[in-house]
């Protein structure tokens, strides 16, 4: 390779910052006015055919990006073969003067050093020792018993103080229709112009004293009393129930463990600092 394994990194980190991102495409409605000084400007070069980058470095980073969500364009490749030119080009200028030699400059290549190994560690390791089924399944199972098994259409219309709740009850019990009362006093921006509605949710998705009130309040009723969350005061209707539909757990088995990942790699990064008396 044309560079060392710290470069690589060092270009991977220039590229997770964005730093290679497109330029957006102007507008096919832009005035003729506001389009004519485009014409002044240069057109960015094509990309060299001179490279001072070895093909896995490049690949590295192209992969690097498109994991980002940059789209695999002529463009971005070109702009990345540039960019990576540009950084060799520099990084060699820098070694020419001696500038690797540096103390400062070396113990910064040494950390970036350290995190590409740690971060090669940790991938290596995660694959070699996947998240337990035992575990995956312990979470998926504390998550159903949550979720519950009944779903709610609800609607809700939430005011400042308790004395305003009240008075809403007492206008739907003379028969005041609930979507009105949510459109013309609710202070919930969500919900306000749909009549309060919240659509299909498990009780968990709430805080829960909104969500122990669903669970109470039979089908085509309302809270009888007003219901006090940290956003304020809510009158909530019921006004449909059903079974929930709650995914198997081969369905979001993946999904489950993408979540868990972090703390399992955390919990065998606390066992090696136990073991190393850190």
């Amino acid at each position: 390779m044309k560079s060392t394994l710290v470069a690589v990194a060092v270009m991977a980190a220039l590229c997770t910052g964005g730093a290679f991102a497109q330029a957006p495409a102007a507008p096919k409605s832009a005035s003729k006015a506001a389009a004519a000084p485009a014409k002044a400007v240069a057109q960015a070069p094509a990309a060299s055919e001179k490279t001072l980058y070895t093909q896995s470095e490049y690949d590295l980073v192209l992969k690097d990006q498109l994991a980002h969500g940059q789209k695999d364009t002529p463009e971005l490749r070109n702009t990345l073969k540039e960019k990576l030119n540009t950084l060799l080009l520099l990084s060699g200028e820098a070694k020419k003067e001696g500038l690797d030699k540096t103390p400062d400059v070396k113990t910064q290549i040494d950390v970036n050093s350290q995190n590409v190994l740690a971060n090669a560690y940790i991938t290596d390791w995660i694959k070699k020792n996947p998240v337990p089924d035992a575990d995956l399944h312990k979470e998926y199972d504390r998550i159903k018993s949550q979720i519950g098994d009944k779903e709610y259409k609800v609607r809700h219309i939430l005011v400042k103080t308790e004395d305003e709740a009240k008075e809403i009850i007492t206008e739907l019990q003379k028969g005041a229709k609930f979507d009105e009362l949510a459109k013309a006093r609710s202070e919930d921006p969500g919900s306000k112009e749909k009549g309060g509605d919240l659509d299909w949710n498990a009780p968990a998705n709430f805080v829960k004293p909104f969500g122990d009130a669903m669970k109470a309040t039979p089908k085509g009723k309302f809270t009888p009393q007003p219901i006090q969350t940290q956003f304020g005061w809510h009158v909530i209707e019921v006004d449909d129930i059903r079974d929930a539909k709650v995914p198997t757990f081969e369905e979001v088995k993946g999904q489950l463990e993408e979540r868990m990942k972090q703390e399992w790699v955390q919990r065998h990064i606390a066992e090696l600092r136990a073991k190393n008396g850190l």
